[in-house]
């Protein structure tokens, strides 16, 4: 996985969900820190798209918070990228292609995650996030804009 192809926000992303796992004892970095790291890192993008789905942050993120009090806690290890997130940054790639973006974004991410079989995935979806919804925020967010550098999130009229 190439990281240069990705956002600083959806690096940053990345970098904080590491982090999340490892501050609670954790070894892989599971999707379920990586939505919350999501809500931690980019307030506008997220913000924007959560507030135009009607979601109910607050109670989302209580959701997502005993999901990770459930992984499994050790000691002494580097985190790692789970399987589960690996197969999320492959499904970035693939809503990027679609996209026809250049850079992997919060919202490849977002839809990513949305489109897995992980419980983060079902958190969403019990949010009422459907992927038609989330495509139709998106572009309302981004305008005519496209992912064409690493700082895109930052460019969008909406923000």
């Amino acid at each position: 996985m190439n990281f240069e192809k990705f956002t600083i926000k959806s690096q940053e992303a990345l970098q904080k969900a590491a982090e999340l796992a490892l501050s609670a004892q954790q070894q892989a970095i599971e999707p379920a820190h990586l939505l919350k790291a999501l809500f931690e890192t980019d307030e506008n993008v997220i913000g924007y798209l959560t507030a135009k789905l009607n979601v109910n942050r607050p109670a989302m993120e209580s959701r997502l918070d005993e999901l990770m009090l459930s992984y499994p806690k050790v000691s002494g290890t580097q985190p790692y990228l789970s399987t589960a997130t690996n197969g999320i940054l492959q499904g970035a790639e693939k809503e990027l292609r679609e996209f026809k973006d250049e850079f992997i974004s919060v919202e490849h991410l977002l839809l990513a995650i949305l489109g897995s079989k992980d419980k983060a995935a079902a958190i969403l979806k019990d949010a009422g996030v459907t992927r038609a919804a989330l495509i139709k925020a998106i572009q309302s967010l981004r305008g005519d804009s496209r992912v064409t550098d690493q700082n895109a999130e930052g460019k969008y009229k909406s923000l």
